[in-house]
């Protein structure tokens, strides 16, 4: 009896070779795509397409036709609403910057679909992601880069469960992206020349603070651009407009380049400094995730990367709580632009470790005790 995967359609030529590759490996195919899109929204979904645009379910209905597999249309919208839009406006009203593309692998791409896709029979969940799993010695499982160095996307994955790994397969982390593309093209798909989507897909305009206002019915309020030593600079937007790091769009001249390096949310305040104030060798990381290991060793040397763009820095495990959810990294050379609210991937060579989300106070440290699960 052939063992049955459930395949998530983006519309993609990623998901759509993924498909492809998993058929004739002789598995049984289905494929589906996650309809989260608001329904208040749904117009803009669909002049925008993206990942989640309704032109996805479209592109996603002709491939699954052009492979001769079954196709559905599953209703992700309230899993989506809670996890990821509810999720990223707080975290921008706090002051830190989100990534609701690791929320939403987490939450939406694998635990709700995992669950739909076991009671309907499936073995297996799939995706078109850059990464490939791997299980090792210890029994645990975890993810190695993808064979495609500048595709791979396991800092997007980190956070995914040994359950959830157990249940997953990953049919192009194998390959290279312009594979891929030429085995489109080889067995004629229509999306094999498709752009990747760039933006993330609720906010495809990138204007954050109007989505959050929109979102909250609440515009938010003007502040002041302080220097660190509280000396007001000039007047600030409201803290959405704002990340860690940002040099563009501030909207005030100092004579030289300036930069937001601090986010004060209780005062409202947007402090602005040169490159070096950017600098650090230390940072901390809660709610951890741990892959291919069950937790850290204090004083364990690893390399991280603080974004999905960072090329990874050597780091020691400074400290760790006693129930390992919360660590504080030390790195050999300095970090620029630490931001909290992104996630921190800890690698050894091309193998996941762990990772968690970077913190705003470096004082919370390790001796806290948490609840979280990592199972």
């Amino acid at each position: 009896m052939k063992e049955k995967v459930v395949v998530g359609m983006s519309g993609g030529v990623d998901s759509s070779v993924a498909a492809y590759l998993l058929k004739e490996q002789g598995y049984e195919v289905i494929g589906v795509t996650m309809q989260v899109w608001q329904e208040q929204d749904a117009l803009t979904a669909g002049q925008e397409g993206g990942c989640c645009g309704l032109s996805a379910v479209e592109d996603a209905r002709r491939v699954a036709a052009q492979l001769g597999i079954p196709y559905y249309v599953m209703n992700f919208r309230r899993e989506f609403q809670e996890n990821v839009i509810d999720y990223f406006v707080k975290e921008y009203q706090c002051g830190r910057t989100p990534n609701p593309c690791i929320a939403c692998n987490r939450y939406v791409k694998w635990e709700s679909l995992l669950q739909r896709s076991l009671k309907i029979g499936a073995d297996y969940i799939a995706t078109g992601h850059y990464a490939q799993k791997v299980r090792l010695s210890n029994g645990r499982y975890t993810l190695r880069r993808s064979a495609s160095v500048k595709k791979d996307q396991t800092y997007a994955l980190y956070n995914l469960t040994q359950d959830q790994l157990r249940h997953t397969l990953f049919p192009v982390g194998a390959y290279s992206k312009e594979q891929v593309r030429e085995t489109a093209r080889r067995i004629g798909l229509d999306v094999a020349h498709k752009p990747d989507s760039q933006e993330i897909c609720f906010v495809p305009d990138q204007d954050y603070a109007g989505f959050i206002c929109r979102e909250t019915g609440v515009r938010e309020q003007p502040g002041s651009f302080v220097a660190k030593d509280g000396t007001v600079l000039g007047e600030h937007k409201g803290i959405s407009h704002y990340t860690i790091g940002q040099r563009k769009g501030l909207g005030i001249a100092l004579g030289k380049p300036m930069f937001v390096t601090e986010i004060r949310t209780g005062t409202n305040e947007v402090v602005l400094g040169e490159n070096e104030d950017l600098m650090t060798l230390d940072l901390t990381a809660d709610h951890m995730n741990y892959m291919a290991v069950p937790r850290l060793e204090a004083g364990q040397q690893i390399m991280a990367k603080i974004r999905y763009s960072h090329a990874g820095e050597q780091c020691k495990a400074a400290a760790v709580s006693e129930d390992g959810s919360c660590i504080r990294l030390r790195f050999e050379k300095p970090v620029r632009a630490v931001t909290p609210g992104q996630a921190v991937v800890l690698y050894e060579g091309d193998y996941v470790l762990a990772g968690g989300t970077i913190t705003d106070n470096l004082d919370i440290l390790c001796i806290k005790q948490r609840n979280t699960s990592n199972i």
